[in-house]
């Protein structure tokens, strides 16, 4: 690996050349103090881009907690041998571009992580397969936890709005990319923001915002598309402060001011009190109505998304897999989405096509993973990138060599099916999913 200097209108950036592509990390999209709304950076000096840059302070940072199952599970999958730097100046994207790269679509991508962890520099986010067929990819980082949605009546005396801080990072990121990605030799005017879990309910949300209207053209959401149930859909901002006023207690904190300056050690110890006394964390910690990102209740602005080319997919063992399957497949009705359904158990343990595998496939990354993967799994992985590469280009993910995928809409149910024995037309299975869901339920160790 040798090194790449790219000079721009906004500065010049040394990143990593690869055989087929450049690879451009911790590019800082923005700055921001805490509790405070970011704002973009488009000057830059030269900037050192050969190395993962730092991501937002979370609570595993704190309590890594490998004893638990489903956090040794995906510290395994995703983490394993991997450094990671935490700190408050977070908001970077890492890119990577074709060489000689002119006028290609662009891929914004946001990680999940249950709205309280996550990092753009976790394993499967890497571009390079995607390049080689023409792609930039961006990975985004945004805060989360009690850094990205915490809420309170002083933030909002300030800005006249509130919480959503990694909502309107994600936002900033994209408004980025459509201002600067030219001068890494993407297509300011074909771009699609894609995201897995929360990182794909929040791309739903940018996508039922009409100010977004003409900032990217198409939208990808794995594990995530779909109205969710009335339990887990965001509150109303003020409906969150009594919870953020608990944790405030806990962190010992009288007031606004001496909780935004409080070390973020102590924060992070206060949200580990307060999960474990109450059992609605999840659902306060989220993106909320706030009038400005979320102008209404989520169950009425769905009923007028913006008018672009959406792609759903889920899998046979993901997080409440029936109802995943069923909110995606009744947003890709009323709207004619392309659904995929992935129905292939990984190998190596008992735990089915378990929440986020599909990742490693959407990205050709199986060869970076313990699982032993087969010869099906790896045409799986090149099918799966040659349908976002196609969306990417134009909104239709079929093309030459593949299985042909239908849009579901109100005269078709069937979504792709991806299982061991072939890809095609097909419906999930309610009941397997179902059985899945009670049987093996989350991932195990």
């Amino acid at each position: 690996m040798t090194e790449i200097t790219l000079k721009t209108n906004m500065g010049t950036f040394v990143g990593n050349e690869h055989e087929e592509a450049y690879e451009f990390l911790n590019v800082r999209f923005a700055r921001a103090g805490r509790f405070e709304y970011s704002e973009l950076i488009n000057e830059y000096d030269n900037v050192d881009a050969t190395k993962m840059g730092n991501s937002c302070p979370q609570y595993r940072q704190y309590y890594i907690d490998l004893k638990n199952p489903e956090r040794l599970f995906y510290h395994r999958e995703f983490r394993e041998g991997l450094e990671f730097n935490y700190d408050e100046d977070c908001l970077n994207l890492n890119i990577y571009t074709p060489k000689n790269a002119r006028n290609c679509p662009v891929i914004i991508f946001f990680h999940g992580g249950g709205f309280n962890s996550g990092s753009n520099a976790e394993e499967p986010f890497r571009g390079f397969e995607l390049a080689k067929k023409g792609l930039i990819t961006v990975f985004a980082n945004y805060r989360v936890g009690v850094l990205g949605y915490f809420c309170h009546e002083e933030i909002q005396k300030k800005y006249g709005r509130n919480g959503n801080f990694g909502l309107d990072d994600q936002l900033q990121a994209i408004k980025w990319v459509k201002k600067h990605i030219a001068e890494f030799g993407g297509d300011n005017n074909n771009i699609t923001i894609q995201g897995q879990s929360a990182g794909a309910i929040q791309v739903q949300y940018h996508c039922l915002n009409h100010d977004n209207d003409g900032l990217f053209n198409r939208a990808f959401m794995m594990s995530g598309g779909g109205m969710f149930p009335k339990f887990a859909l965001p509150k109303k901002a003020e409906d969150t402060y009594e919870y953020w006023h608990e944790m405030m207690d806990y962190a010992e904190c009288r007031t606004f001011e001496e909780f935004r300056n409080a070390d973020i050690m102590k924060l992070h110890a206060a949200y580990e009190v307060i999960r474990k006394m109450r059992k609605d964390s999840t659902y306060n910690m989220m993106p909320v109505v706030d009038g400005y990102l979320l102008k209404d209740d989520i169950d009425k602005l769905i009923a007028d998304p913006l008018k672009i080319d959406y792609m759903i997919g889920y899998t046979n063992n993901d997080l409440y897999a029936p109802i995943m399957a069923y909110i995606g497949n009744k947003f890709a009705k009323d709207n004619g989405a392309y659904v995929y359904y992935f129905d292939i158990d990984q190998p190596g343990d008992e735990n089915g096509a378990f929440h986020s595998c599909d990742l490693r496939y959407v990205f050709g990354r199986l060869d970076n993973s313990w699982r032993p993967f087969r010869e099906r799994d790896r045409e799986v992985s090149r099918q799966m990138m040659s349908y976002l590469t196609n969306f990417a280009n134009n909104g239709d993910p079929n093309g030459e060599g593949l299985p042909e995928w239908k849009k579901m809409d109100k005269d078709n149910d069937k979504a792709l099916c991806f299982t061991l024995e072939k890809t095609d037309m097909g419906k999930a299975s309610y009941v397997k999913l179902a059985k899945n869901m009670l049987t093996k339920g989350g991932p195990k160790a």
